[in-house]
This record gives C-alpha cells, structure tokens and sequence, in this order.
C-alpha cells in the first residue's frame, strides 16, 4: 500500500480487542521507526516510554480520562511520547558523538560548525522550561506522526490521546527530575470487529484542497 493509500484509509480506532497482542518484531520495527524520526537540528529532544504489558501500563493508568480509559486497557501497548524542557550539554554531547560514530562528520571543522549550530537554534527556545517544552513538544508531534502511519503500513491501529492529565503522566513517570514533560500518548493494537468506525463505516472527512491550500 502506497503512503496516499495508507493516509486514506487509516482511522483512529476507538475500539482494540484484548486478546490480539503485537509480536516483538513488530513492537522493535515501530520503536526503530521512532528512533529514526526527523527532528530539528537533529537535537532529537525526546524520550519514549513503552508499556507493553498490564504491569507496564498500570504505571501511567492513572493519568488517563475516564473516557480514554477503556481503549487504554484493552490495546496491546501504549507509548509515552515525552519532550525536554531543558537541553543538557550532556545531551548536545551525546547526540555530537553518536553522528560522529555513525560518519557524519568528516573533519573536525564540519563537526565543530555542526555542534555550534544546533547549539545556537535549540537555545533559541530556552527561556524557560514552558517555551522549551513547547519547542520539544513540536519535535514529539512529528514523532507522533511516525508511529501512526508506521503502525498502519504494518496493519496495526492506534489511538493518539490528548485526553490524559500531563502534570500526572510527569509526576507517575518521574519526569520533572529527568527534564522532560509528556506530551501525548499513544495506544497500539489490532482493532475490535465491532469498533464503531468499521461497523458504522464512517467515510473519512476532511475539508477540501481549495479551502487549505493557496497557490502563491
């Protein structure tokens, strides 16, 4: 299936059945898929937590809304996607020595203009914590993108949940001493034959090209 096709038939599935689990190879191809996402600068200011079992997702249960709680329970994994509110020289360093490991630096003059680069943008959003989770958090929303059409082109659902309290995902998880802040999560599974969207078979609805797109 191409990209075009997936987009036009992939829907958020409101719905998973308990008994369908994902297998390990594809839970460690959709977390690749993650690792590899795109971010500014390649700063990659983002830590996932996965929980794959009822033990796992017990940990963060509570910070979920009522009405999100019934697909929480019965997907087959759920993804804290979580942002920096602070950019630790450690972390420049960090991500400086993986790119030179991996040969992306060919002399030291590329990777002393590619460290004072990254330095100088990421620094452009750190005020405060608030203005540099708001930055990470752009970064983290095109993660989140990655693992929604990366799980469709495997034929697995999901479920983006803004309907969860981030201030008790952060406290649950220990976030505020690791310098980051949840911003979204996601669920993963194999949908239930009776989710409302197949039965109902809602057609997908988007506002026309002419009304979101000018030429100029």
């Amino acid at each position: 299936m191409n990209f075009l096709s997936l987009m036009q038939n992939r829907y958020t599935t409101k719905y998973y059945d308990p008994n369908k689990k994902i297998s390990k190879d594809d839970i460690d191809s959709l977390l690749e898929c993650l690792r590899l996402t795109p971010s500014s600068v390649n700063c990659q200011p983002w830590h996932f937590y996965v929980a794959g079992d009822e033990s796992g997702k017990a940990k963060i249960r509570g910070c979920v809304l009522d009405f999100n709680l019934q697909r929480f329970d019965n997907c087959s994994h759920v993804i804290a996607i979580c942002g920096k509110t602070k950019v630790t020289e450690e972390h420049f360093k960090k991500v400086l020595d993986k790119e030179e490991s991996d040969g992306r630096h060919s002399d030291i003059t590329i990777k002393e203009a590619q460290d004072k680069s990254r330095k100088h943008f990421t620094n452009l959003h750190a005020a405060n914590e608030k203005e540099m989770a708001a930055w990470s958090g752009m970064q983290c929303y095109i993660a989140l993108g990655t693992i929604l059409y990366a799980a469709a082109s495997m034929g697995i659902d999901s479920t983006p949940i803004e309907g969860f309290d981030a201030a008790k995902a952060d406290e649950l998880l220990g976030l505020k001493d690791k310098d980051l802040t949840c911003h979204c999560l996601v669920c993963l599974g194999y949908r239930d034959i009776n989710d409302s969207n197949v039965i109902l078979k809602r057609p997908k609805s988007r506002l026309d090209k002419k009304d979101i797109i000018s030429n100029l």
